[in-house]
């Protein structure tokens, strides 16, 4: 009997151990003027893209997914803009969480929450904390988060904890970022076209396989994503050896 392509998809998710993708989300306003809509409307159909998505790690068995949905350097975007996502992030976490945790998703925050409003910090808590005994898709969302600053807080946490610089390892880094516990992505996928890291996972991501797609992450979905995986099957991972 002939395969399907999902069931060929899903033979190299096994056959590779891909266990972990990261996704740099990125194209929802380019997508929004292409067709002459607000900002605001691109936004919001990235939040479809993303559930979409997620249920496509369910169905080809990828444990992890990790977004990048706010940077630190976010901030510096139009204030009515900064605040519509922060409005988007807790509506969408409001309506959606019954259905996530009855799809047996394990929300998890990546970031310096603490910057957030009272409001919308209880809500981020109240997901991670409903769904954190779940064993399906670990949707980890990197909000008001940068890569440096992470490490800089990693390399805090390290002194504050009087820890000997002798004794200080790859794995004593790794273990006080945000991703503790969480195996670093095994490939990068960036949507929009553009090349760059965007201070994003970058310690995490230091052997990780990086696929580039011009399609706008409004657009993202089956036929993107089985393609970034097909290519990362072709990939000769060296791990610098």
């Amino acid at each position: 009997m002939e395969l399907t392509a999902e069931q060929n998809i899903k033979d190299i998710v096994k056959t590779t151990n891909l266990q972990h993708i990261a996704i740099i989300m990125d194209g929802n306003r380019r997508w929004a003027k292409e067709k002459l809509l607000p900002s605001a409307m691109g936004h919001q159909k990235g939040v479809d893209s993303l559930r979409r998505t997620m249920r496509l790690f369910d169905e080809f068995g990828i444990k992890y997914l990790t977004v990048y949905a706010f940077s630190t350097e976010n901030w510096n975007r139009k204030k009515e803009e900064v605040e519509f996502l922060m409005g988007l992030l807790a509506q969408t976490l409001l309506n959606e969480l019954d259905d996530m945790h009855k799809e047996n998703v394990k929300i998890k925050f990546l970031g310096d929450i603490s910057r957030l409003n009272k409001n919308l910090i209880k809500i981020v808590h109240n997901a991670e904390e409903k769904t954190k005994n779940n064993t399906g898709v670990n949707l980890n969302i990197a909000f008001n988060y940068g890569a440096r600053d992470e490490i800089v807080n990693a390399v805090k946490s390290i002194i504050n904890e009087g820890i000997n610089p002798e004794n200080i390892t790859e794995q004593t880094i790794s273990q006080h970022l945000y991703t503790k516990n969480i195996p670093d992505p095994d490939l990068l996928i960036r949507t929009g076209g553009e090349k760059r890291i965007s201070n994003y996972l970058l310690w995490q991501l230091a052997y990780s396989e990086i696929y580039v797609t011009s399609t706008y992450w409004p657009e993202f979905g089956r036929t993107e994503l089985m393609n970034a995986i097909i290519e990362f099957e072709k990939r000769n991972r060296r791990f610098g050896k």
